[in-house]
C-alpha cells in the first residue's frame, strides 16, 4: 500500500484532518474503498434492487426519493420537480466554500425494460459474481468491512452499468473526501433524469422550465462505457439520431406464388433492391449528399483519433466478424453519418411461410447523425434517393386509384430526431478534466471526439449554452440494454477515483 494511502487510512478512524501534503483526493478515495467495500457495494445493491423502468410510476418515484435523500445526507439541497406526464426530475446543489467554478452533473436513473425470463439472475436481485457469466462467473457473498475485493468481480442487475453506477461512485467519492477532510474545488449542480431510456420526451421542457436552477460552467454527462480497450476515456460528443419507416406495395392482397409469381411484382424483392441501392457492397452510403452534411474534423479531432487504440481486430474476433464495412477504423467510422436497417418485415418465414406474394414489405431505418447533420435534411436526402429509384412517395396507405396510377409506390413515415452534439477539445475546461481523469486512471486517458450512440445533449448546448463532456465509467461489455447487465468492479473503483479527482481539480 502506498505510504500516502496508508497514512490517510490510519487517519480516517481518528477524525483528525489530513494535512494538505497528504490530502490527495484519489489516494483518499482508494483508501476509503479499501476500508469500506461493504458500505459502497451494499448501498449500491439496495439502489439496484428498486425497479426503474420509466413507465413504472410507483417505482420511479421510489428511485427519485432515494436519490434526493442520499444526496441530502451528503449536504446537498435537493428538489424533486415534476411536469405533467413526466417522470420526476431530481435537481440539487452542493456548494463548495470559495469555489468560483460550478460543475453540472447529469445522470439518468431510469433503465431499460426487462424480460425477466432472459436473465440468469433476477434483474432487480443484484448478484455479485467472481467473473463474467460468459466465463463461468459464480455467485459469491458480498464483501465485509475491509475485505479484499477482486477488480474482476461483477455486479449483475438492471442498470448496474447503465446508469446507476455513477451514483454509487459519486456517493463514495463524496464520502471519501469528507472522511479525509479534503475540500472540493467546485460547486456542484445535480440533474437526474428519470426517462432517458424512454427517449427523454420531457428533457427539453424540464431544461426550459428550470433553467434558473441549472446554471453551471460545464455539464458532465455520467453515462456510457469506457473504451473497448478497457482504458478510461473522456468523450466530447454524441451522434444525433432520427428514423424512417419505408413500406413498399405489391398486390392489394396476397397472391398464390405459383399462379402469379414472376408476373405480379413482389414487394419484398422490390424493397430489398431499394435498400441495396442505398449502400454499396462495402457498406458505404450512396445517398447523394448524405456524407457531405458532416462538418469537417478539426485538427484536435484528428490528433485525438490518432491516439485511440486500435481495437478493431479484437472486436471482430469477439463478434465473429470476418469483415467490416467501409474503410477506416471503428473510431473513424463513428464520425460519419450512418444509415442502418434496424428491421425488415414481409409475410412469414420458416414453418409459418406460405406460397404467397405478399401485399407489402416494410423496413425501419436508423439514421445516426454527426455534427452538421440536421435530421430533417437527412430524411429529405433519403426520400430524394427513393424518388430517383422510380418510387412515388405517399404518407398514408395508397387507395386503389393511386395503386393503378403509379407502378412503384412507397409509404415513408418520418420519425422524430435530434442533432449531434460536440464540445471543442480546445475548450478551457478540457485541460483540467483530462488532468483529473489521468490522475484517477494512473495513465493517459483516451480522448474520443464522439460516441457512436445518441443522447439529446444538444439541448444542454442550445438551452443552457454550456459545453458538455461525457465521463463514462462502465465496462464496454456490460450487456447494456440486454439481459444480464453487469458492472465490472474495477470500473466502479475507477469511477470513485475519477469523481474524487474531478471534484477537487484545479484550473
Amino acid at each position: 500500500m502506498n505510504r500516502h494511502i496508508l497514512f490517510i487510512f490510519l487517519l480516517l478512524g481518528t477524525g483528525i484532518p489530513v494535512p494538505a501534503r497528504a490530502a490527495d483526493a484519489v489516494e483518499a478515495a482508494r483508501a476509503f474503498r479499501q476500508v469500506h467495500p461493504d458500505l459502497i457495494l451494499n448501498r449500491f445493491a439496495q439502489f439496484l434492487a428498486v425497479p426503474n423502468v420509466a413507465g413504472d410510476t410507483l417505482n420511479i418515484r421510489r428511485n427519485a426519493a432515494i436519490l434526493r435523500d442520499r444526496f441530502v445526507q451528503r449536504g446537498a439541497t435537493m428538489e424533486i420537480l415534476e411536469l405533467p406526464g413526466a417522470s420526476p426530475l431530481v435537481v440539487g446543489r452542493l456548494p463548495a466554500p470559495g469555489a468560483t467554478r460550478t460543475l453540472g452533473i447529469y445522470v439518468h436513473y431510469d433503465g431499460q425494460p426487462v424480460d425477466s425470463t432472459a436473465w440468469t439472475d433476477g434483474p432487480w436481485s443484484p448478484v455479485l459474481r467472481d467473473g463474467p457469466l460468459s466465463e463461468g462467473g459464480k455467485p459469491i457473498p458480498w464483501p465485509g468491512p475491509g475485505q479484499t475485493t477482486d477488480p474482476e468481480w461483477r455486479i449483475y442487475a438492471r442498470s448496474a452499468g447503465d446508469d446507476k453506477a455513477p451514483f454509487a461512485a459519486l456517493w463514495a467519492a463524496l464520502d471519501a473526501l469528507d472522511a479525509a477532510d479534503i475540500a472540493r474545488t467546485s460547486n456542484l449542480v445535480f440533474f437526474f433524469e428519470g426517462e432517458e431510456e424512454a427517449g427523454s420526451p420531457h428533457l427539453e421542457d424540464y431544461l426550459r422550465t428550470y433553467a434558473d436552477r441549472l446554471q453551471a460552467d460545464v455539464w458532465l454527462i455520467a453515462d456510457g462505457p469506457a473504451h473497448q480497450s478497457r482504458r478510461p476515456q473522456l468523450v466530447f460528443g454524441v451522434r444525433g439520431v432520427t428514423s424512417m419507416q419505408i413500406t413498399v406495395y405489391g398486390p392489394e392482397h396476397g397472391l398464390h406464388s405459383g399462379h402469379y409469381g414472376n408476373w405480379a411484382p413482389n414487394p419484398a424483392l422490390l424493397l430489398s433492391q431499394l435498400l441495396a441501392s442505398m449502400k454499396d457492397a462495402d457498406g458505404n452510403v450512396l445517398v447523394e449528399g448524405y456524407l457531405d452534411q458532416a462538418d469537417p474534423l478539426s485538427e484536435a479531432d484528428r490528433e485525438a483519433l490518432a491516439t485511440v487504440p486500435d481495437v478493431d481486430r479484437a472486436l471482430m474476433d469477439e463478434f465473429g466478424l470476418a469483415r467490416t464495412e467501409g474503410t477506416g477504423s471503428l473510431a473513424e467510422r463513428l464520425l460519419l453519418p450512418s444509415l442502418n436497417i434496424t428491421g425488415l418485415a414481409s409475410a412469414k418465414v420458416g414453418r409459418e411461410a406460405r406460397n404467397v406474394i405478399p401485399p407489402t414489405a416494410t423496413a425501419s431505418l436508423d439514421l445516426r447523425l454527426v455534427r452538421g447533420c440536421k435530421p430533417e435534411v437527412m430524411q429529405e436526402l433519403v426520400e430524394a434517393h427513393i424518388r430517383k429509384q422510380g418510387y412515388f412517395i405517399v404518407r398514408e396507405d395508397p387507395d386503389h386509384a393511386t395503386r393503378l396510377a403509379h407502378p412503384r409506390i412507397t409509404k415513408v413515415t418520418r420519425g422524430r430526431g435530434y442533432p449531434a452534439a460536440r464540445t471543442s477539445m480546445d475548450d478551457p475546461i478540457v485541460r483540467p478534466l483530462v488532468a483529473a481523469a489521468e490522475r484517477a486512471a494512473g495513465e493517459p486517458v483516451i480522448l474520443m471526439p464522439s460516441l457512436g450512440g445518441s443522447l439529446p445533449l444538444y439541448l444542454f448546448n442550445e438551452i443552457l449554452e454550456k459545453p458538455v463532456v461525457i465521463v463514462p465509467i462502465a465496462n464496454h461489455d456490460d450487456n447494456q440494454h440486454a439481459a444480464d447487465e453487469n458492472l465490472r468492479l474495477a470500473n466502479l473503483w475507477y469511477g470513485i477515483d475519477l469523481w474524487a479527482a474531478v471534484l477537487t481539480m484545479e484550473d
